[in-house]
């Protein structure tokens, strides 16, 4: 499947912004991260952009909703194997995919922190990635009150699965997003 034809499915299943800014920030730093494991930038970015596609009209994380149901349309619609079950890994606690090589190790350790950094860049004074650093980064890490959804912990845990460090893992995520600022709305003042 080739981007354009992923792109036109999360539009046509998500109206909002932050989703859609979300799958593009995760598609993003799998782009980033293919290089290291030898994998296909084009393949990761678009497990990376269809991995929440469903989520908003089936926003329940169970066997009925996201992402079972989201797999089943992909499946019907033709695409690969190869990524319903990457997007499949991502919720294994519901699906039962367990994520396996390190695309879907990948996936599951940029998703939640993708969104960490988007909450640290909309708290700066310039609303600008270009402005987060990796100790920004950390230091609103140790504030469980900021970002409280964000299950650090998850983070940490996939990080280590892929075997990245944490700091390492941040900032090859943070650096992948200020390539992309624009396209992903995160320029803040700076546009």
């Amino acid at each position: 499947m080739d981007r354009a034809t992923a792109w036109d499915i999360v539009t046509e299943f998500t109206e909002s912004d932050s989703l859609r800014r979300h799958m593009l920030s995760v598609e993003t730093a799998m782009r980033a991260y293919a290089p290291r494991f030898d994998g296909d930038p084009e393949l990761w970015g678009v497990v990376g952009l269809l991995h929440d596609f469903d989520y908003e009209k089936y926003p329940d994380v169970a066997v009925e909703g996201h992402p079972v149901v989201g797999s089943k349309i992909l499946r019907e619609r033709g695409v690969s194997e190869e990524i319903i079950r990457a997007i499949l890994s991502h919720a294994e606690e519901i699906t039962g995919v367990a994520p396996e090589n390190d695309m879907e190790k990948a996936l599951l350790a940029v998703d939640e922190l993708t969104g960490f950094i988007i909450a640290v860049t909309l708290v700066r004074p310039s609303k600008s990635v270009l402005d987060v650093k990796l100790k920004s980064i950390r230091k609103k890490w140790k504030t469980p009150a900021f970002a409280a959804p964000v299950d650090r912990g998850h983070i940490e845990k996939a990080a280590a699965d892929l075997g990245v460090p944490l700091d390492e893992h941040i900032s090859i995520v943070l650096e992948a997003m200020k390539a992309d600022a624009e396209k992903l709305g995160l320029l803040g003042d700076k546009a």
